[in-house]
């Protein structure tokens, strides 16, 4: 065990962040080093130092924006890392190409022989196959959405170069892409209503909780907010990002309905730290006075947490 791996650790092991194994090493070393001994006396005393401040209450619209900012952070790491190892690894087996003639001849036949044999597949006549859904990229925007109570179908009627309808049942992945692109048509509310409907029905899904958020962010209707809020009702106590979307609602938009339903979804996770203080601060300082008086209700139903 070196001292620039224990150096590195003293801030884990202080604050108890490192596995046993990890744990035993670093006292291990420090034992027999006497300036990583000191590095983490020093390390100690500190943390001693610091847990004598008083601690300062954080901010809920500071405390959201943070979540947001880092959750955005991560994702935007997972992508430009997998991009970075796909290019490194590309670059890898390009140079043990340029170490292998043969095997670049043979990829070289490989590749002749594939191009020859897609061009006499594109000349060859096939079988007719039915027409399928168009790609999303040639859909012009959704025009109606109706379903069937009696036999669980829904019928979407949408625009590509002339309207076309596609049938299927509410699971069928090409009836939830439109109905995900209906979520989205903001030059039809009526659509965007059905389509938001049947998408709250379906089970946990990604890309129909990233419509629903997006919905309460940036829609202009506050109609569209109120039923994607809704939506989020099953997501709100065990994914923090849509419980912070949800507060972001409830301090700063503009519709006191909205606002209302927002404080209707937070009710069961009131003792949230951000939630809480959300609430106190709506309690004390809000132009409104239902979601004040609401506010207040909901605090007033919890129990005493200093």
């Amino acid at each position: 065990m070196n001292c620039d791996w224990t150096k590195e650790n003293i801030v884990f092991y202080v604050y108890e962040e490192l596995a046993d194994d990890a744990r035993f090493e670093v006292e291990r070393h420090v034992q027999h080093c006497v300036p990583c001994k000191h590095e983490l006396e020093s390390a100690v005393e500190l943390k001693k130092s610091m847990d004598l401040l008083p601690v300062q209450e954080i901010s809920p619209s500071f405390l959201t924006a943070s979540r947001m900012k880092f959750q955005e952070a991560l994702e935007h790491a997972e992508q430009s890392r997998g991009l970075r190892n796909f290019i490194f690894d590309f670059g890898g087996w390009m140079q043990q190409i340029k170490l292998a003639p043969a095997m670049t001849v043979a990829l070289l036949m490989l590749g002749f022989a594939g191009g020859a044999l897609t061009t006499y597949k594109l000349r060859s006549p096939g079988p007719i196959q039915p027409p399928g859904p168009q790609s999303e990229a040639s859909i012009a925007g959704v025009e109606s959405v109706a379903s069937n109570p009696t036999s669980g179908l829904v019928s979407i009627k949408y625009d590509t170069l002339r309207p076309q309808i596609l049938e299927g049942s509410a699971n069928d992945p090409r009836i939830q892409q439109l109905l995900l692109l209906g979520a989205q048509d903001t030059r039809n509310p009526g659509v965007q209503h059905d389509s938001i409907d049947l998408l709250s029905k379906k089970p946990e899904n990604d890309e129909v909780r990233e419509a629903f958020v997006y919905a309460v962010r940036y829609d202009k209707n506050p109609g569209v907010r109120l039923q994607a809020l809704e939506g989020l009702k099953s997501y709100v106590k065990d994914d923090v990002h849509v419980r912070d979307v949800v507060l972001e609602a409830l301090m700063h938009d503009t519709n006191a309905g909205v606002r209302q339903e927002a404080i209707r979804l937070l009710d069961p996770v009131k003792a949230d730290m951000s939630v809480r203080e959300a609430l106190r601060v709506l309690a004390d300082h809000d132009e409104n006075k239902f979601i004040k008086a609401e506010s207040r209700r909901v605090l007033a139903s919890m129990p005493n947490l200093e």
